[in-house]
């Protein structure tokens, strides 16, 4: 809600690089990677813009993000959706993004379990009835591992181009760095919590005693919180109402996990089919200087190669080999290469995976091609 208005302002005397806004944004995500929260949690999430970047980092498997105003939610949501790529290369973890409509002075079970909350330029929002109850709400009954507030420093204000009381219309107060830290500290006292202060948005030189720009509070909780307390203060009823929900692709469904594997089991065996060909292909022009016998004895000479490997039932551990019009791959060695290997684990689950879905030898040990489609092809 900020956004655009302050950076308007901040374009005459003072000007941040990058633009405030994106440091307040890049300060959760380098949070984020320092604690790896698996549950986060954005209070008035606007226009879902921290929402979308908090999606790519690789520990989050839970997303919500909560606003009073469903237009604004609804209007950027979609960017929240996955995209055919995500389809294409599902991602190992799992995510799910949620967007809520409701107050933050309300308590609902679906805001439990968060590890990280973060309310970004948001209090300076709420009424003083919404701002009493606000910390009961996130430090009482959400009670997430970490908070992140943060607001504007009114003493930053004196030294932006226009000189109005408050930054933005809808603010309804705007604290000094004294003010600010007397309610967080109070707060972190009330609920268990210790809290560091930091900011972004520096002032000039010779004025840091103005403080940040943005100041914000990192709070910590100190107790270990226990599934019994959680539950206690838990309401039998919801109060939110959910807009938007968008479960991404993953690698924890079997599903998209076969789909892949069956995918690069497929793209590893031709890989290997075609050097074998090229290999063998090579040994015959060795033989055979002649380009119009050499189109007609190409199956031949495979033939040959494998008269005596043709003889033996398939093992586990042969290397590729072509027999008749067939080319083998053994599973081993497939399960072998990095890729097919991490997505698996075990070659028991490897053969589970692809059940039904490649064409295997009699055995089941190995992967088989036919070369005359090969030979078509080229």
């Amino acid at each position: 809600m900020d956004k655009n208005f302050q950076e308007e302002q901040f374009t005459g005397i003072i000007k941040f690089t990058p633009p405030l806004y994106k440091q307040r944004y890049q300060f959760i995500k380098d949070l984020v990677g320092k604690y790896k929260p698996k549950k986060v949690a954005d209070l008035g999430c606007a226009d879902c813009t921290l929402l979308q970047m908090l999606k790519f980092c690789s520990s989050i498997e839970v997303l919500a993000g909560l606003d009073i105003c469903t237009s604004v939610m609804k209007e950027n949501m979609h960017r929240l959706s996955p995209l055919p790529g995500d389809y294409l290369q599902p991602a190992e973890r799992p995510l799910t993004v949620t967007l809520h409509q409701g107050s933050v002075a309300h308590k609902d079970p679906c805001m439990l379990g968060f590890d990280l909350v973060t309310c970004i330029e948001l209090i300076e929002h709420l009424e003083q009835s919404e701002l009493m109850k606000f910390p009961e709400v996130v430090f009482g009954f959400m009670a997430p591992r970490i908070v992140v507030i943060s607001t504007p420093n009114f003493e930053f204000n004196a030294l932006l181009p226009n000189k109005a009381l408050f930054r933005h219309p809808d603010h309804k107060f705007e604290w000094n760095q004294a003010q600010f830290q007397s309610w967080a500290l109070e707060t972190a006292r009330r609920y268990d919590y210790s809290v560091e202060f930091t900011g972004v948005g520096h002032p000039p030189t010779g004025m840091e005693n103005v403080g940040f720009c943005t100041q914000i509070g990192v709070f910590v909780r100190k107790y270990s919180q226990t599934c019994e307390s959680a539950q206690s203060e838990k309401p039998t009823e919801a109060v939110y109402k959910m807009v938007f929900r968008a479960v991404y692709p993953s690698l924890k469904d079997e599903k998209y996990l076969k789909n892949a594997v069956v995918s690069e089991v497929i793209f590893t065996a031709q890989n290997i089919k075609r050097s074998l060909l090229d290999r063998l292909m090579a040994e015959h022009e060795e033989y055979n200087n002649d380009p119009v016998e050499r189109k007609f004895q190409f199956q031949p000479s495979m033939n040959r190669f494998s008269e005596d490997l043709g003889k033996l039932v398939v093992e586990k551990s042969m290397e590729p080999f072509v027999h008749g019009n067939v080319v083998y791959i053994p599973l081993t060695t497939i399960f072998s290469f990095p890729k097919v290997n991490r997505l698996c684990g075990t070659f028991e689950k490897l053969c589970k995976l692809i059940a039904g879905k490649v064409t295997l030898s009699s055995d089941g040990s190995a992967v088989m091609f036919n070369t005359e489609l090969e030979n078509e092809e080229n």
